[in-house]
Parts: C-alpha cells; structure tokens; sequence
C-alpha cells in the first residue's frame, strides 16, 4: 500500500529521480536564450488569462512601433490561429501554435516555432503565451522577460489568488482601464496592493488598446530593456 498517500496500490515501486521533472524544457529555454542573446533580439513572454487584452495590447504596440522596431511574433492557442492572424493583420510577422490540450507553450514548442518564423531580422520578439493564470509561469522559454496582462475586469483578487504567476513577472499590463467609468466596483489601489504583496518588484503600467493610454510607457518600457540587454550581452562577449 501507498503510506504517503493512502491510494491502496500494491504494484506502486520507488523510483530514484536523479533528474529534475523540468530539467529537458530548461535545457531546451538555455539553447533558445543562446539563439535570442546571439541575433540580440529581446524576446517577451506575454502571459494573462483569456481575454485579459494580450493580443490587443501587441496590436497597439505595432501601430506605436511602427517604423521604429521590427517586431515578431508567435501566439499559443489550444486549437486556433486566430491571434495569430491579428497580429499578421497588424503588421507583425506571427507564427500560431496550437498545443491541442497543453495549457502553456515550453522551450521546445518556441524552438520549433523559431524555424517559421523570420525572428532574426526582428528586435522584438513577442511569445504571447496560451491564456492562463497557471501553468505558463512555470515554463522558461529562454525569454528575456516576464509580462503578465491583467484586465481591470478580472477582479482584485487575482494577484493573491494566483502568486505564482505575479512572483515570476518582471512587469504587469493593467489594461482595459478604458472600461474604469463603467465598472465604478472596481477597486484599482486593491489591485495593486495585490500586486504590491506579490511581485518581488512591483511593476505596474496601466493600459488602453482603445484609446492608447499607457502605450507610450509601455514601449519606452521595452526599449529600456532591449538596451539592458543587448549591453549585457556585449559585455559578455
């Protein structure tokens, strides 16, 4: 019988793990961060839950980038293109990836997606990630950073509700505040307490893809980390 969890099976057998559970998708993110240091393109894992305004949030950026940043894209979806194909409409050159019932991309779905796509002639790479408040904070993708797209209309309690996903981001896109006059129940500062409890360094850019607040914040934001880390990866150089 199972004495840690009382299951009752008799044809369980010990295993020695001298391996990591991760350790393939991490190996897999190190190879993919070699590639994104050596073409000097700053890759971005866009995380959020559906709906949270991630693929609206990269339309907006393409109209404000526009001539200014060559920009790239793949979008994970369980089972179709469609942001993908918004942001090709947008301007970005975006691969889809479909992952069928898998609730997050990892390593290798990007590397595999690396090969469709024209990222090396690009300075901004974008993963937006498959929506979901869990699972993708737990997979390195060999990006650069970490931002997570929360909607003012998910509610205040989300940042403590799922920590996890705010612990490992280097920046959080409160959007959709265009709607703030229509939902007066909503609390802004709660949030951000939330946020603030959760974030090893709180970051917070309040966005609308609808009348372009915070857009130009959000970009100067980016450009700041593209500078950062093309001059590390001189200096290692």
């Amino acid at each position: 019988m199972c004495e840690t969890c009382g299951c009752g099976d008799s044809d369980l057998v010990p295993v020695e793990v001298h391996e990591a559970i991760l350790s393939e998708n991490e190996r897999g993110a190190r190879h993919n961060r070699e590639h994104f240091n050596e073409a000097r393109v700053l890759a971005v894992n866009l995380m959020g839950s559906p709906g949270s305004g991630k693929t609206a949030v990269l339309e907006a950026t393409a109209r404000a980038l526009a001539g200014k940043r060559r920009l790239s894209a793949m979008s994970g979806d369980l089972a179709t293109d469609n942001d993908a194909n918004r942001l090709e409409a947008a301007g970005i050159p975006s691969r889809s990836i479909t992952t069928g019932s898998a609730c997050h991309l990892d390593a290798k779905l990007v590397h595999e997606g690396l090969h469709d796509l024209p990222w090396r002639e690009t300075d901004l790479l974008f993963i937006e990630n498959v929506g979901n408040l869990v699972c993708p904070a737990v997979y390195d993708l060999g990006q650069a950073v970490n931002v997570v797209a929360l909607s003012v209309t998910e509610g205040e309690d989300k940042p403590l509700k799922y920590p996890v996903m705010f612990r490992t981001a280097d920046l959080v896109l409160l959007t959709k505040v265009d709607l703030l006059p229509h939902l007066p129940q909503i609390d802004v500062a709660a949030i951000e307490d939330g946020l603030a409890r959760t974030m090893p360094d709180p970051a917070v850019i309040h966005v609308s893809a609808i009348t372009g607040e915070g857009i130009d914040r959000w970009v100067g934001w980016l450009e700041e980390k593209r500078v950062v880390a093309r001059s590390e990866v001189a200096a290692r150089v």
